[in-house]
């Protein structure tokens, strides 16, 4: 990218993984640069302060000088996640119903297998049990019940509660989360436990939070409602520090707007924001909604999102411009009540670990990886398992001295010697036919958890273009695609820095959430219809105020906000619902009830099939949904001058041997940033960026376009 000091840049999107952070910057033009550091997670505005001075030595910049024109700044991170996987939280105290005490500890009883392989699962000595986040001895009930309609059937003793909320402050908790059943349902006993523990604690001169679940999560389905909120309490809020201290950095830096986070939703918050566990994972989510984003600007409404970086291939479907929300997923071994864009994880990525199976003599990839040390090749050390990046520089397909644009020096010998050791020898091959067949099976493996991805929803690949971005997704695009017939295949020049890029491409959005439970047969006459719509227009409007109350945290009035409603619904009896854009702005009458029918089973026979239909069933509305949206800076898709098929001489950095199908070949070498749109690259090729690399193997050629997105072609 060419040098100037007139820069003005506009977006900060920040991408703190554990080991580096990566920051994306975008100015006025949309152009964009991708910084990289050592990430510090005693304090991440460290490592984020240094990528950011990286990312700008390319425009021959400052921080000093570009952070006052920042017009937003977008950050995603695994902090929190990291925290709540090593059990690194605060000292949580759980209230709940006398005789639930251990319903936290059971975990629906799925927590004990959750990513587990079926093998696994069966076997006692192959796997573990993670301890709670909050152990017996923090968990205190007290007397109430309430039915599954919200009818109070045994009152709250409220003589209990000072006593358990006295008994938790002697064990010195930190924090003390309240969780009844069905409080969804009927909220005032849960808000009455909180009432009463802060003037315990004033009688006590102690001041920890209190986090009722009503207050954050009132959804059905105790184990995940209560999870989630005990994350709130055990590692959100405390994030909250990191993210203050990064937001104050940015001001005393010279920005002037208000750090938003990367949300499970797909949207981004304030780090002010009420419920900020839905921050807990964001970096893959970024990727997707960066696709979303760059499907409406090009006008493409059906997209399989492909990500490879080093640990995972993450997946993803767009349709018809809209992503699938799951609403129970589960994350770190834990069932949660978060709405989180639906994505499918397998543990294949550029840096997986490769083995072969003592028993049956065969090559296995993963799950686990070495991460940022790429491998065996890593210059410090410290990994003695081949990994698949290994054999890309036994291949030739990765230049092992322009690693990271050369700042790490990868040793082809080291690589070599491991292969040959570990995997060819064992099995009786060369070391390149070997280091062949980890990349064959890695592709071939790929292909079919991406095909099966959409074969598994009803439709076909031929109906989609597949995006594919990462900084391991560029190296096997062409592997994991081939045969699939996908309208088109996609490559950005940006492929590394996307999930950055997505982060910066996210709306402002909040969003809330409520369990509902009205039904309605499919007789039922107006009055009943109207009193379910009047029902559904008071949780909308609850859940507006919710809305409306965070955005003014970041001085928005709320006449500023774009208010979406959306609902969920099934057919009666049925175990699954979907999540549907409501067509109207306000519940007021029957035909805008029915108008949220034909919605429905509109979307229904999309998801399923038009002979699904069932309205003999009725239909149940299980769920209310606000989504409000701020207009905020996004970054612009490049559009460059067409120049022609043929590259310019200087983009050509020469030839490399690569062993490709049983035979050394000559493979042309360019240099990504120096191609210009319209040209065509054909087979064999290899471009090479600073942070990821393009193969371009026989049967493909590629186009650049004159928004500098690469076009896969098989030919």
């Amino acid at each position: 990218m060419e040098k100037t000091s007139t820069r003005k840049a506009q977006i900060l999107a920040i991408d703190a993984g554990g080991t580096m952070t990566d920051t994306f910057i975008i100015d006025d033009n949309g152009d964009f640069v991708v910084g990289k550091a050592q990430s510090t997670p005693e304090d991440e505005s460290i490592g984020l302060l240094n990528s950011a001075r990286d990312a700008l030595t390319y425009w021959d910049t400052t921080v000093e000088a570009e952070f006052p024109k920042l017009l937003a700044g977008v950050y995603s991170g695994t902090a929190m996640l990291n925290r709540l996987v090593s059990r690194n939280g605060r000292k949580v105290g759980l209230i709940v119903n006398k005789g639930m005490e251990d319903f936290h500890r059971m975990g629906r009883a799925i927590q004990a297998y959750l990513g587990y392989s079926y093998s696994d699962r069966l076997h006692l000595n192959t796997h573990r049990y993670d301890p709670p986040l909050v152990p017996r001895e923090w968990t205190r009930g007290v007397t109430e019940r309430v039915d599954i309609f919200g009818n109070v059937v045994i009152p709250l003793y409220e003589h209990e509660v000072e006593g358990a909320v006295q008994e938790l402050l002697d064990q010195d908790v930190e924090a003390i989360v309240i969780s009844l059943l069905h409080s969804y349902k009927y909220p005032a006993h849960e808000r009455k436990i909180r009432d009463i523990a802060t003037e315990t604690m004033k009688k006590a001169g102690k001041e920890i939070p209190i986090f009722a679940s009503v207050d954050y999560y009132p959804v059905r389905k105790e184990s995940h409602r209560t999870n989630t909120t005990i994350i709130e309490a055990y590692a959100a809020d405390p994030s909250r520090e990191t993210l203050i201290k990064i937001n104050d950095m940015l001001q005393e830096h010279g920005s002037t707007f208000d750090l938003r986070v990367m949300a499970s939703h797909g949207g981004t918050i304030s780090t002010q924001a009420n419920e900020l566990a839905r921050t807990l994972v964001s970096g893959p989510i970024g990727g997707v909604v960066g696709a979303k984003y760059l499907g409406e600007e090009l006008g493409i409404p059906n997209i399989a999102c492909s990500d490879i970086g080093g640990t995972s291939f993450d997946m993803a479907l767009i349709t018809q411009g809209d992503l699938s929300i799951n609403s129970s997923p589960d994350m770190a071994r834990l069932v949660l009540s978060l709405p989180l864009v639906a994505m499918d994880t397998v543990g294949a990525g550029a840096g997986s670990y490769v083995r072969i199976d003592p028993n049956f003599k065969s090559l296995t990839l993963g799950p686990d990886s070495a991460g940022s040390k790429v491998g065996v090749c890593y210059p410090e050390g410290g990994v003695t398992t081949v990994t698949v990046s290994d054999c890309h520089v036994v291949l030739g397909l990765i230049n092992p001295d322009n690693f990271l644009g050369g700042e790490v020096k990868l040793d082809p010998e080291r690589a070599y010697e491991a292969v040959k050791t570990q995997i060819a020898e064992p099995l009786g091959l060369s070391v390149e036919d070997a280091a062949y067949g980890v990349i064959d099976l890695l592709e071939s493996q790929l292909r079919n958890y991406l095909e099966s991805m959409i074969l598994g929803k009803g439709y076909s690949p031929s109906q989609y273009v597949c995006f594919s971005y990462g900084g391991g997704g560029p190296l096997h695009t062409a592997g994991y695609t081939k045969g699939l017939g996908f309208e088109d295949v996609l490559v950005p020049a940006w492929a590394a820095g996307f999930s950055a890029f997505g982060c910066g491409a996210a709306d402002f959005e909040y969003r809330y959430d409520k369990t509902l439970d009205i039904n309605v047969d499919d007789r039922a006459g107006d009055d009943v219809k109207l009193k379910a719509g009047i029902e559904l227009q008071g949780a909308w409007d609850e859940l507006m105020e919710k809305v409306a109350a965070e955005f003014e945290k970041n001085n928005f009035d709320r006449n500023d906000v774009d208010f979406r409603l959306y609902f969920r619904m099934q057919y009666q009896g049925q175990l699954n619902d979907l999540e549907i854009e409501a067509p109207i702005k306000s519940l007021k009458s029957v035909s805008d009830f029915e108008a949220l029918v034909e919605a429905f089973e509109e979307t229904y026979t999309r998801v399923y099939a038009k002979a699904a239909k069932s309205p003999e069933l009725g239909y149940s509305i299980t769920g209310a949904i606000i989504r409000g949206i701020v207009e905020v800076a996004k970054p612009k898709i490049p559009k460059e001058p067409l120049l022609g098929e043929k590259p310019s001489g200087d983009a050509f950095l020469g030839q490399r041997n690569v062993y490709w199908k049983g035979e050394w070949i000559k493979a042309n070498i360019w240099e990504m940033e120096k191609l210009n749109p319209g040209n065509k690259v054909g087979a064999f090729s290899i471009l090479e960026s600073p942070a990821t690399t393009f193969v371009i193997p026989p049967g493909f050629e590629a186009y650049l376009d004159e928004h500098r997105i690469f076009h896969l072609k098989e030919l």
